[in-house]
């Protein structure tokens, strides 16, 4: 598993952005938690990147959240210089199970896409929820360091068009799905749930566990 995010010792975004954590819920097994998200149509009217302000410095340090998430998830740390420029370091990129030595062959990826969260649910959040939502260090799984290969790959599509290639890969990456629509309530579309249920039913041990954000 990745390192905690909170391991930065940073000021926590939604504090940082007035926006309350409630109390962190309780484990729920993936399927159950698959099971209460809500099902909805899906529409991308009116998206734009924009209106996710994002690779912010919440917390002034001078390491913005693109920054932050690599220092927080690299397996050897890199040196930190001189306006939070790396050097060094090594990550694994665990969607196609590869380790990279140079942080700019990795991309930051939101595991729920801003364009996915758009089309269930954040078009009618305000612009400090979607700011809240795309730097969102307190949630460890909802940004993660990997391969610009496969990020791009994966693009803006759901579990029901893109999984990891790495097969072992799955149960992992579907939990974090499921936690990052659960956290931000944000609804699944009918094949998306139908992709989420093939997938957790191989994870029997997966459960999901995070702090509601909104």
């Amino acid at each position: 598993m990745r390192p905690h995010l909170a391991a930065l010792a940073t000021i926590p975004l939604a504090a940082a952005l007035l926006i309350p954590s409630p109390a962190h819920a309780a484990p729920t097994p993936l399927a159950d938690a698959i099971t209460a998200l809500t099902v909805a149509e899906e529409s991308r009217t009116g998206y734009d990147r924009s209106l996710f302000p994002h690779w912010v410095d919440a917390d002034g340090n001078g390491c913005n959240t693109r920054v932050e998430v690599l220092i927080a998830e690299a397996i050897v740390a890199p040196e930190v210089g001189e306006r939070c420029r790396l050097a060094g370091g090594e990550w694994f990129s665990y969607y196609d199970n590869r380790t990279i030595i140079d942080a700019r062959s990795l991309d930051i990826d939101h595991m729920v896409p801003l364009a996915e969260a758009w089309d269930s649910g954040a078009s009618n959040w305000s612009t400090q929820q979607r700011r809240a939502f795309a730097n969102d260090l307190d949630e460890p799984v909802a940004l993660v360091a990997v391969s610009a290969a496969s990020n791009r790959s994966k693009a803006d599509r759901d579990p029901a068009e893109w999984l990891p290639p790495a097969q072992e890969a799955r149960c992992q990456y579907v939990t974090e799905w499921a936690t990052v629509k659960t956290r931000w309530s944000l609804s699944i579309d009918q094949a998306e749930l139908e992709a989420l249920t093939t997938v957790a039913n191989s994870c029997p041990d997966a459960v999901v566990q995070t702090t509601p954000a909104l």
